[in-house]
């Protein structure tokens, strides 16, 4: 079945439960709405800030809403999606988004990471924003190494802020003690959790009205069943969503019911 021929049927300007949708189109539900808070208080604050939640969360999906919201003229961001690079990796990215050439030596490079984050804001008055998103795929010594890097001037005025964003057991392993140092300098930490039933109910409404329909498309029942299911994390809800309109589709109807709801949930749950 193409994208067109579902899109038509229901009357969508474009499909709903898209990954696509513009920072400022998000739904604004608690959870999501206290990370980007959290984020921009840390970015403001030139601090180090952990974001955790369960896979699908909306971990990323708050931290692209925070740094939609951060004036570019006066931002560097430096996001990095796959911190399995190791260190040597990271620093790379950062001297390289900030203009500069990465020194072949890993002690030279990440002298030369440091400088370049203080210069940026001296010299450009231009904070430097690194954002290292999965973070909980970083090792202890990569972590270590993180604390070294803001360890110039953290206690005196830091020249950058750093968003540490994984799955909980970062937050956990934050906690043991060869990692304490780092720990003590978290200024900000928050756990998304999944969203309430009523925040679920919002969530599907936001995102049907996105798509040109304003009229209840999905059944109490439905949506009930589909945020049990998903525990209320964004990114399943969007999945069996999805797949509750194809199976409304598919069975000619034109309210996705609760029986279209549990077939959603039986197909993503094989």
């Amino acid at each position: 079945m193409s994208i067109d021929r579902l899109q038509a049927h229901y009357g969508f300007t474009k499909m709903p439960f898209s990954r696509d949708i513009p920072p400022q189109g998000l739904h604004p539900h608690p959870g999501h709405r206290e990370a980007v808070a959290r984020i921009q208080w840390c970015v403001s604050q030139r601090q180090l800030g952990v974001v955790t939640g369960e896979v699908g969360a909306g971990k990323t999906v708050a931290v692209r809403a925070a740094l939609a919201a951060l004036e570019p003229a006066r931002h560097q961001v430096i996001y990095i999606p796959d911190p399995t690079v190791g260190m040597r990796g990271i620093h790379t990215a950062i001297v390289t988004a900030l203009g500069g050439q990465p020194a072949f030596y890993s002690g030279v490079l990440a002298t030369q990471t440091a400088s370049l984050l203080a210069g940026e804001l001296d010299e450009r008055a231009r904070l430097p924003v690194v954002v290292i998103d999965e973070a909980h795929l970083l090792g202890n010594q990569d972590l270590e190494s993180l604390r070294m890097l803001t360890n110039s001037d953290m206690d005196t005025g830091a020249n950058f802020a750093l968003i540490l964003a994984g799955q909980p057991t970062l937050r956990r392993r934050l906690k043991l003690a060869v990692l304490a140092a780092l720990d003590q300098r978290i200024s900000t930490r928050y756990a998304i959790a999944g969203m309430t039933l009523a925040d679920t109910v919002g969530y599907v409404r936001h995102h049907l009205q996105l798509a040109g329909r304003a009229d209840p498309l999905f059944s109490d029942d439905a949506v009930a069943a589909i945020h049990q299911a998903s525990r209320g994390y964004p990114r399943q809800v969007n999945n069996l969503a999805v797949a509750a309109l194809i199976a409304t589709y598919a069975a000619d109807k034109a309210i996705v019911d609760q029986q279209a709801a549990q077939a959603a949930i039986t197909e993503n749950s094989e």
